[in-house]
Parts: structure tokens; C-alpha cells; sequence
């Protein structure tokens, strides 16, 4: 490892970073009526959905309707292989399984989703809420991760091809300059689900976390990965969401990326 990539290492475990400053008369997921109560999932729920046989069987299903390459490919696989050698008992979780359950347990109107990539996890959401509203802030770099990243128009072909028909919103630029500027411009606007899937740097991850979580609606879901694979990170999700009594959080670590995700109780 270069001398430069472990000092880089070592700063983000102490650096500081921004935090959310959280917003008052935030609403709140579902109804205030008796006939409509204010109920959200608990966090054991949003993670028994996420690994459940439905969600493995939904997500499958959305992969083999988008376009195809190798990520795509893998994963619809993994979870066919997943079903036919184990059944019933096969337990599984990763960010689209657990975007299929909290956008089925809270049937979000509107989802924002730092990191959008190829769209796989927008189109897992739209495949269960067509009609949500979709706001994706994303670089769009060339080649990410080793693979093409075509870009917004190819991005509004896979959302279409999952059957979404809702307002859908692309953001192109680095999201610590997008996403606040964006919010600046819509203060009524909060979210009932967020993926934050974007850098994967401290300084550009905790401004996402800092400027998207206050616009979370309370009983919403936040939901992100990669914490197995850049613990750097998990600096952020623990001061943030585990050591705050607005969220509880639940957390699957036998994937290669790990996906970790909370909802916001109060």
C-alpha cells in the first residue's frame, strides 16, 4: 500500500466532519388518523423484509428486466442459486433486497439516491412504487468500478424498462455542491427513503449524510453499503445514526459489500 493511500487512511479515521442539523415540523410517513396511523416498520422488520424469499424473488426479477452485464448477471445468479440449493431457510440481504423491502413495508412518494450509477437500486424502487418520485444526484464517471456508467439518458431507459412513471430528477456533479444547492432550492421537500451510495471518501460522504438525513421524513429509511469494505466509513453511519436516538438501525454483513440501513423512529 502507497505511503500517501495510508496517510489518506489514517486522516479519515480522525478527521472531523459535518453532522445534520435536523429540521423542526418534520413530517412524518403515512397517515395521523385512526383509519391511517402513523406506523412505521421497526428496524428487526425492514431486516426480516430484506431478508426474506420475496425479496430475493422480486429482485431477481427486476435484474433479468434490465440491461444486462456481468453485475446484473451475477446477481440475479446469486440469488437463484441462493434459492434453489437452501429454500425456504436461504437468508440473504444487500442494498436491493433491502430497497425491495423498505420501499413495499413505507411505499415511499418520494426517494432520494445519492449514487445512481447504472440505477439497479432506483429501478428495485420503482419496480414497487412506480409512480414515486425519484431524485438521483450522481458524477456519472466513465468506466466506474470497471464497468461503463452510460450516464443519465441510460439511466431513464433502465427506470422505464422497471415500469416507473413517476417524476424522475438527475442531478450531474459532485454531490457535496448538488445536493445542497438542490435542497436550497426545494425547502418543502423531504423523503420518505434515501440511499446513500455516493464517495466513498469521509469529507463527501459525511456531507451527503449531513445535508440528505434532515429531509428524511420521520418513520423513513435510510439505507447504505460498502461499510464491510471501507470501515473509514462506518465512522459516519455509528456518530450519526447509532449513537442518535432519532434512528434505529439494522445491518446484514455476510455480502461483500454489507448493507446497513436504519429508520428514523422520532
Amino acid at each position: 500500500m502507497a505511503l500517501s493511500h495510508r496517510l489518506q487512511l489514517a486522516l479519515d479515521r480522525v478527521r472531523p466532519f459535518p453532522t445534520p442539523r435536523y429540521l423542526p415540523d418534520t413530517p412524518k410517513i403515512g397517515g395521523t388518523g385512526p383509519l391511517d396511523p402513523h406506523l412505521p416498520p421497526t428496524a428487526q422488520t425492514l431486516g426480516a423484509g430484506a431478508m426474506s424469499i420475496e425479496a430475493s424473488v422480486a429482485v431477481e426479477r427486476v435484474l433479468a428486466q434490465l440491461t444486462q452485464n456481468h453485475d446484473a448477471k451475477a446477481g440475479a445468479y446469486w440469488h437463484a442459486m441462493g434459492r434453489a440449493k437452501y429454500g425456504d431457510h436461504w437468508r440473504f440481504a444487500d442494498q436491493l433486497t433491502t430497497l425491495w423491502a423498505a420501499a413495499t413495508l413505507i411505499e415511499p412518494s418520494a426517494y432520494l439516491e445519492i449514487g445512481v450509477c447504472r440505477a439497479r437500486s432506483a429501478a428495485v424502487v420503482a419496480s414497487v412504487r412506480p409512480q414515486c418520485a425519484i431524485y438521483g444526484f450522481d458524477l456519472w464517471v466513465p468506466d466506474y468500478a470497471g464497468g461503463p456508467n452510460p450516464g443519465p439518458e441510460f439511466v431513464r431507459e433502465e427506470l422505464a424498462r422497471a415500469g416507473h412513471d413517476g417524476e424522475l430528477t438527475l442531478e450531474t456533479g459532485d454531490s457535496a455542491q448538488t445536493l445542497p444547492a438542490f435542497l436550497d432550492r426545494q425547502p418543502g421537500l423531504f423523503f420518505d427513503l434515501i440511499t446513500i451510495d455516493g464517495a466513498k471518501t469521509v469529507p463527501i460522504a459525511a456531507s451527503d449524510y449531513a445535508h440528505a438525513l434532515p429531509r428524511l421524513k420521520i418513520g423513513g429509511i435510510v439505507v447504505t453499503d460498502d461499510l464491510v469494505i471501507v470501515p473509514t466509513l462506518r465512522r459516519i453511519w455509528e456518530k450519526v445514526i447509532e449513537r442518535d436516538a432519532r434512528f434505529a438501525s439494522w445491518e446484514f454483513r455476510e455480502s461483500r459489500y454489507g448493507v446497513t440501513a436504519a429508520v428514523r423512529v422520532a
